[in-house]
């Protein structure tokens, strides 16, 4: 297509990170070797959490599905990423590339919503030990989880069917190595300003909610800290919770970053490099994270391993 030429498409074409062939093979090899640990650690950490009864407890139910949602999105996106950086034909078609956007921005919300509830469950763990259980019952973290996965895939459809409704394209070429919506709006011919709008009231709402609960939870969690007598206590409440901090920190930021600062394009060689962290980095990341920092998820394996081997 060529670019000015306003018309319906049928397909788009994905430039990808870098057109250049040896960088192009040295980043193929890092990104398999990235996914593939992605894929090992994710499905291992929930394989683990589901089989080990030591491990079943609110904090590691939600740890589970956050595992889960890191490698589907992640599953979404590098496969077709890693398959591009080879093959000269680099196009996916129009509905592959809604269906790969939607998917994509259901996990996203959903590890939004998840780490939050992450936070919520330190708060009570550490605040009300007492009521723990009561509070964070199996169905009450049920209900959460299930509210988690229906309020993004809302958000989600909101933004497709926005996005169907653009009736054609300037360029079917696709600065970027999967199908999202900032890009895909600044190929847009028609007006997209509400597109733009919702998509930066979405994900700023959406930031702030999470943000303003996380917040709150360890300020209430750090007056509690402070407040216990025993240093052993404090070590160990700093520990529970150092894992989660981490995982928030790398990835609100990188969110913010691309879709809260402004409803520009945002399709810069910059936003893209952003965009490789908190799509294929931290999916790889986060369950790192929560198994070298954590004794009860090392011990856990370490029992699993041992059961098999005396087996």
């Amino acid at each position: 297509m060529v670019e000015g030429n306003c018309t319906a498409v049928t397909h788009f074409i994905l430039l990808g990170l870098s057109d250049v062939p040896e960088l192009s093979v040295l980043l193929s090899l890092v990104f398999l070797l990235i996914y593939g640990v992605t894929v090992l650690a994710n499905l291992g950490m929930t394989a683990l959490i589901r089989v080990s009864s030591q491990l079943h407890t609110p904090m590691y139910f939600f740890l589970s599905h956050l595992s889960f949602v890191d490698f589907c999105y992640s599953s979404i996106i590098v496969p077709k990423m890693l398959a591009n950086i080879f093959n000269k034909d680099k196009a996916i078609s129009f509905l592959a590339c809604m269906i790969q956007f939607y998917l994509f921005c259901t996990c996203v919300i959903t590890e939004i919503f998840m780490l939050t509830l992450m936070a919520y469950d330190c708060f009570v763990a550490i605040c009300n030990p007492l009521l723990y259980m009561v509070i964070m019952s199996p169905k009450v973290c049920m209900v959460l989880a299930s509210g988690c996965y229906l309020c993004a895939s809302v958000c989600s459809l909101i933004h497709l069917c926005l996005a169907l409704e653009i009736p054609s394209f300037k360029s079917n070429v696709i600065n970027h190595f999967f199908c999202d919506i900032p890009p895909l709006l600044s190929l847009a011919c028609s007006d997209v300003t509400v597109n733009k709008v919702v998509l930066f009231v979405l994900a700023t709402f959406n930031e702030s909610l999470s943000i303003v609960i996380i917040l709150t939870s360890y300020l209430f969690i750090l007056i509690t800290i402070l407040r216990m007598r025993s240093a052993e206590g404090r070590r160990k409440a700093f520990s529970t919770c150092a894992s989660h901090l981490t995982a928030i920190t790398v990835f609100h930021g990188t969110i913010l970053s691309i879709y809260c600062s402004s409803t520009s394009e945002n399709t810069g060689d910059a936003d893209k490099v952003a965009t490789v962290f908190y799509t294929v980095v931290i999916p790889m990341l986060n369950p790192l994270i929560y198994s070298l920092r954590n004794k009860d998820v090392k011990g856990a394996l370490r029992k699993l391993v041992n059961s098999k081997i005396y087996a």
